[in-house]
Parts: structure tokens; sequence; C-alpha cells
């Protein structure tokens, strides 16, 4: 017979910590953030993020030793997913085909692409499967979603799919609803707003948050192509500087040279008129985004769901409201609990709910059954 209690661990790198928990079923017994300093990351700055994978690991292990944790008793390992290939949706094993396609960080060389070969120190030792849930590569979108406007470049589909497809699961539970039979507007509002589009048990659009879409706390979101062109050609910048600008310095950062959206909203409290000029128009930007995927359900949607960093933010949730709510109800689930959503994926495969993938089977969303 199964176990009553699975064991699973869950690890999500980013590029400033590594973040990991055990969770006993649904429960978390152990949660740790380890923070890396400017220090530590030093030896391996230039080089390729795999080369991170040892240190890490002992990082991991001595935290895991140190809470008494056996890396023995796991009955799965699951990694945040990289910078893959586009994929279908699901809980892929994680496999040498995998590894290696990770390893080349063809598609961006990303901390997330440690995840599957974190997982895998971990698991091989305890004789149990690694896998990861949902990458961000996750691409179920129709193939009219797929094209930009000029044949020389075609939309990129990367997106938060962890923390989107795990917040529309959860709403379905909590509805006593398949998330197949839902059509639902997932709006992720952190660092970079990510608004997607369910129907039918699959993704069908998304925007990519580091290219397209509303501004946010630091990435500048749709920009006017041709002004882009002039400013990349202007010789007054690099390319690293334009990038920066796009991703890093972008947003509320560009017009108010700070991040912390705390720190704006009492700005605002104060008077600040050009704080409350620069928020309302990045509400207003994801209530248009937001809106736009509802146009893609055809109108019919049963919920929009508001997730991701900014959502702890009363002041967006209910300014956003007064934009959207009248599309359907609104759900809001603040924060954006990967490893939990790691931990879900996996618990499914574990409980027979669903069935695990093997990376390379067929990868796009109109060859593959919605999971």
């Amino acid at each position: 017979m199964p176990p009553a209690e699975y064991r699973i661990l869950a690890i999500n790198p980013g590029s400033a910590s590594t973040k990991f928990a055990v969770y006993v079923n649904e429960r978390a017994e152990l949660v740790q953030n380890i923070r890396h300093s400017d220090e530590e990351m030093a030896p391996f700055r230039g080089r390729p993020v795999f080369d991170q994978r040892e240190f890490r690991h002992a990082l991991i292990a001595r935290a895991l030793k140190a809470a008494g944790c056996s890396p023995l008793n796991f009955h799965a390992v699951a990694g945040r997913g990289g910078l893959l290939r586009p994929l279908a949706s699901g809980t892929f094993r994680v496999n040498d085909a995998m590894l290696h396609e990770l390893s080349l960080a063809a598609r961006g060389d990303h901390a997330s692409n440690l995840g599957a070969v974190l997982a895998c120190t971990f698991a091989q030792p305890a004789g149990v499967d690694a896998f990861i849930v949902d990458p961000v590569s996750v691409d179920e979108r129709p193939p009219h979603a797929r094209l930009s406007g000029t044949a020389a470049l075609e939309r990129v589909g990367l997106s938060h799919a962890l923390n989107s497809k795990a917040i529309a699961k959860r709403y379905a539970r909590e509805q006593r609803r398949s998330y197949s039979d839902l059509r639902l507007v997932v709006a992720h509002l952190g660092s970079g707003v990510c608004v997607t589009a369910h129907e039918g048990g699959r993704m069908v659009d998304m925007n990519d948050s580091r290219e397209e879409g509303a501004f946010a706390t630091e990435r500048a979101g749709t920009l006017p192509s041709l002004a882009l062109v002039r400013l990349c050609f202007s010789g007054s910048y690099t390319r690293k500087q334009i990038e920066n600008m796009l991703y890093t310095e972008g947003g509320l950062y560009s017009y108010l040279g700070t991040k912390d959206l705390a720190e704006i909203e009492s700005r605002i409290a104060c008077g600040d008129q050009q704080a409350a000029l620069v928020f309302a128009a990045m509400v207003y930007q994801i209530a248009k985004d937001i809106g736009a995927m509802a146009t893609v359900l055809h109108g019919r949607v049963d919920a929009v769901l508001v997730t991701g960093g900014m959502a702890h933010s009363r002041k967006v949730v209910e300014k956003l409201c007064e934009s959207i709510s009248w599309i359907a109800p609104v759900g809001v689930y603040p924060g954006e609990d990967e490893l939990r959503a790691l931990a879900e994926g996996v618990l499914r495969v574990l409980r027979g709910e669903e069935l695990p993938r093997d990376f390379g089977e067929s990868t796009m969303a109109s060859q593959a059954a919605p999971a």
C-alpha cells in the first residue's frame, strides 16, 4: 500500500537566494530561505549558473542536517523548472535530456535552471524520482496566439506558470469544480506583471512580463516600438544598459527611483502627486491586460484571480477591483508560494491523481492533453 504520508523536498533557486521546504503531504514541516551575499556569489560572476550547483547543494544539505532531516527519507524531490523548450503543463520527471538542455542555457542562463539538477542531487541518494512542475516555459497557446505582427519575431511564451497554474487549481478546489471546467484570468503581480487566460485545463494565452504587458515595480512592459528602436540606435546606451532599462530599472523604479511599493504608497499618502500618477498608471495598465485576457475567453469568465507579491497591497487590489470587478468575481491570493506549488504538483503524481510527463514527449499544447 502507498504511504499515508509523503515527504517531499521542494527546492526553488533564485539569483540571490535558495529557498527550500520539506513537506509532509500538504503541510510544510520545514521552510528555509538561504540568502547569498555578494561576497559568496562573487566567484560565480561571469560563469554559467550550473557552476553553482555544488555550492547550493552543500548549503541545503547543511541546513537539512541542522534541522534533523535525513535526505534519505524523502519520497520525491521537486525543483523549480528552468528556461526549457516550450512545454505542456504538468509534472515532469527529470532526466538526462532535461539536464543537458538546462546546462546549455539556450533560452537564458537563469538561476531557475538549477532547480532540476539540485533536485537530482538529493533524489538519487534516496533512490526516488526528481521532478519539475510547470516551468516558466509552459506554452499551451494556440498557433494564432504566437504571432507577433512580423514574421521575423514570434511572441515568446515564458510566464509565471507555476504560481498561476497552482492558484487556478487551488481556486477550483475551493469551488469544488474541475480546473478544466473553469474559464479564469490569473494576474500574477510581482517584479513583472504576467496575466494569463485559462480555459479547458490549459493556459491558452499569456504575456511575457520581460517583454510586454503592464509595467511593474522594475520591468518596463510594453513600450512604443519605434521610440525604442531610436533609443537603441542613438549611440547613448550599450545593449546591457537598454536591457537593464527594460528588465530591472523600468516601471516604478524608472519613474520614482524605488522598487518599494510600501514606500510609494507612503509617498502618495503624504501628497506626492508624481507617485500617485505613476501608481495609477500601473494599475490602469494591469486592468487593461486583464480585460484583454477576458476577450480571449470571449467575455465568459468565471473568476479573475490576483496573486503575486503586489497582491499584498490593499491599495493595489482595491484600485484594481474598481476597474475589473464587472468582468467576474475577483479572488485574491497574495504572494507566490512556489515551494507549496512544487509540492502540490508532485503530490498529485504520487497519489495517482495525475500522470507524470517525461521530458521529450510532444511538448506543444496543440499536441498534448491538458494536465
